[in-house]
């Protein structure tokens, strides 16, 4: 049960148990009475619950259940409220009958109070609980607790148990990357050593004549000038074609 959320008495008194005291306080647990409030107003704490409904008759305990943590968590983050805040509440009184008449007088009517007051124009909405025990209350809370935890355990090994695998597949995907990257390297260097080979293994290539050069040689020597024939003999040769003539 949460402390913050509890206003029992004032001073608690430890006295032995004797057949007696345990007598009275089955017999007085039996005449308690409990209601139930399903709203209680923004603001109020456990204390001024118990100082309004001590005005209606005598009080044993009060419980007030807190908010949802991250619904308290947002309420302080975007606003200026930093008090716990409470949802709803229980309130033990000693004698039943005046339990149930308080529940009746109470539900669905103003709180009340001064003017200008804080929960003045708020309405009670609580019930009697005819056959509620307060340890009805302390086992079903007790209860919840329980169940919340297992709850969380079974979240929490299921988060490691999601890291875990998501670990796993890393490193695996980490080692599939490196023996690809091997395998490639080994392929690059075996295509290397081969085409080495191959290159090694081919014959020496034959270079051809340049046929252009050679071409212009042939003709330079076939356009060579006729050697000049000696000017006596070309006399001698004139002298002959006009001796024909004459």
């Amino acid at each position: 049960m949460d402390p913050s959320g509890f206003a029992g008495p004032s001073e608690k008194i430890v006295k032995p148990l004797t057949p007696e005291a345990l007598a009275a306080f089955k017999a007085a647990q039996e005449k308690a009475g409990v209601i139930y409030i399903s709203r209680i107003p923004p603001g109020m704490q456990p204390a001024k619950v118990r100082h309004l409904m001590s005005a209606y008759g005598e009080i044993g305990r009060v419980y007030l259940q807190q908010e949802d943590p991250k619904r308290a968590y947002l309420r302080r983050k975007y606003t200026s409220t930093k008090k716990p805040h409470f949802t709803e509440g229980w309130v033990e009184f000693k004698d039943k009958r005046v339990a149930r008449s308080v529940a009746d007088m109470l539900n669905a009517q103003p709180i009340g109070g001064k003017k200008g007051s804080r929960w003045r124009d708020d309405v009670w909405t609580m019930k009697y609980l005819p056959k509620f025990k307060w340890h009805m209350l302390t086992e079903q809370i007790a209860h919840e607790a329980a169940v919340h935890q297992a709850q969380l355990r079974v979240e929490l090994s299921q988060s490691r148990k999601e890291q875990r695998e998501y670990l796993k597949n890393v490193e695996l995907a980490r080692v599939l990357d490196k023996r690809a990257e091997r395998k490639r390297k080994t392929q690059g260097s075996e295509e290397g050593a081969a085409e080495d080979a191959q290159a090694e293994s081919r014959p020496p290539k034959v270079q051809k004549r340049d046929e252009t050069s050679t071409k212009p040689a042939v003709k330079e020597k076939r356009k060579k000038p006729k050697p000049v024939e000696p000017r006596a003999n070309a006399e001698a040769q004139l002298d002959s074609v006009l001796g024909s003539i004459f």
